[in-house]
Order: C-alpha cells, then structure tokens, then sequence
C-alpha cells in the first residue's frame, strides 16, 4: 500500500469516527436541553381500592362512642380520596342514652367519607326509631340525607315526611339534632298535632 493511499484510509477513517462523534454528542445535547415530556393527561375511571360483600361496618367517635353502624351487600373502597360507596345500606344511628332506641333505616345508596365524619344516604331514605316510655315510635321518610353521624345532626333539602304517633309533620327541606330531639322544616311546612291526651 502506497503512503499516500494509507494516507487517505486513515482520513477516511478519522472523518468516520468524527463524525460518529459528533453525531453521539448531537443526540446527547438534544436529550439534555429537550424539555420535558408532558405527563399522559388519560388518567381513567376511579379503581377501587378494594371491594366487600356482605359486610358490616362501626365507626366511633373520638371519644369512644358508637357513631353509626351500617351494614350492607357491597361497598367499594376508592383510591383515590379513600372514601366508601355503598350500595342498599342498613344503618343504625346509636342515640348514646340509656333507654332511647337507636336510630336505624335504609337506603338505596351511601357514602362515607374518608374519616367516617359524613355519611351522605340516596334514596329513598326510610328512618325509624322504636316507642320508649312514653314517647311513641318515629317514622322519617325522605330522598335524600346528609348525616354527621359523630355530631348526631342530618339535614336534606328535598321533602321530607315525619310520623310520631299521631303527630304528623312534612315540608322541603329538614335539619334535625338528634341529640336535642330538635326538628326544623325549612319550607313548605304543614303538621298535624292532635292535643295531648290528660293524665
């Protein structure tokens, strides 16, 4: 091989290996000073995080007592805010006085929040509490209801139908401390009070 042939290999060879380099280093720097790819904007429908049948739950209050117990044929537990979807849920709301029955109904649908500090129940929405000493027994009929179970307070803003013995009571909207007994309709409100009866 001639010194000027060897010559020109060689150059050839460098330019390939210049080149080779350049490129890498190229890719490198447009890797380097690319900006960020934007994150995958699908993020799908919500996945339970795990899922019961037929199960029975109690949720306390922070000072031990029983907030409400519920039991019902499915509930799903979500990832992502921790909360729980029930369906045709059977609760008790526990009254925590000696002598006064619980609190218990059912409804179609319910949902507990994270800490168990909301319960939100759809209808229909039946509620009943039993007769004790001299206080008849108690029907509440309603759509829809949001409970704070630990507060014993609920509310609803659709119509809602209460019966205790032979008082009758109906409006648009209720609050209700069952802690206090204290009942408030907010519109629309007609009741039917027969007078006591004497002792």
């Amino acid at each position: 091989m001639s010194p000027g042939r060897w010559f020109r290999d060689r150059r050839l060879a460098t330019a390939i290996v210049v080149v080779g380099l350049f490129a890498g280093a190229t890719g490198l720097l447009r890797w380097w000073m690319a900006p960020e790819p934007a994150p995958d904007q699908f993020v799908g429908p919500p996945r339970s995080g795990y899922t019961l049948t037929e199960f029975q739950l109690s949720s306390y209050a922070r000072d031990g007592r029983p907030a409400f117990n519920v039991k019902a044929p499915r509930l799903e537990r979500r990832e992502g805010d921790e909360s729980l979807y029930i369906n045709s849920p059977v609760f008790d709301l526990p009254s925590n006085e000696t002598g006064v029955p619980d609190w218990r109904g059912e409804s179609l649908y319910g949902w507990v929040d994270k800490g168990g500090d909301l319960l939100k129940l759809q209808g229909p929405v039946h509620m009943h509490r039993e007769a004790f000493d001299d206080t008849p027994a108690a029907r509440l009929d309603t759509e829809d209801a949001t409970i704070w179970p630990k507060q014993n307070r609920m509310e609803t803003a659709a119509p809602a139908h209460m019966a205790q013995g032979d008082l009758t009571m109906s409006g648009v909207g209720m609050r209700a401390d069952l802690n206090d007994k204290h009942l408030e309709l907010l519109n629309d409100s007609q009741g039917s009070f027969p007078p006591r009866k004497r002792r």
